[in-house]
């Protein structure tokens, strides 16, 4: 019998997405690929704040070890998201791919000044979406290494 390695051990995912189309796409990548990742989901830059700080009702919230940020959230913008993550010093070891419709340079590279580990476009066709959120999973769980939580 083998022991489990580390990559081989699920991570938490935390999803920052105020869409619940994208939301359910998300969902159905993970099941249908039999992606064994926690996935977790808030659905606004204040909810996404307080899981990371772990106040009021995410007070037993996982820590992440990835974060898929979408950037046009209500209520704090996910680049004010990623800012905050990415200068606090607790949290800036989580890499933060930011998953978005925006295509626009000007968000591409502000996201990249702000730290981001990576930036994708979200692919409109659900074929697409889900080997993108497989190609994302495949590389953060077997390829890249994690800091420890």
């Amino acid at each position: 019998m083998t022991m489990p390695t580390e990559s081989s051990l699920p991570i938490e995912v935390l999803l920052v997405e105020d869409d619940p189309g994208d939301v359910l796409m998300t969902q159905e990548a993970f099941d249908e690929h039999k992606v064994r990742n926690k996935l977790n989901v808030v659905h606004d830059g204040e909810e996404a704040l307080s899981y990371l700080r772990r106040e009021g009702d995410f007070a037993d919230a996982p820590r992440p070890d990835l974060i898929l940020l979408d950037l046009n959230l209500p209520r704090v913008d996910g680049r004010e998201v990623l800012q905050v993550i990415k200068n606090d010093e607790d949290l800036r070891r989580i890499p933060v791919v930011v998953l978005t419709t925006s295509q626009a340079d000007e968000d591409i590279l502000r996201s990249y000044s702000l730290h981001a580990n990576a930036y994708v476009t979200k692919p409109v066709d659900f074929d697409e979406f889900v080997r993108v959120i497989r190609r994302i999973d495949d590389f953060f769980v077997s390829v890249a290494r994690l800091p420890d939580r």
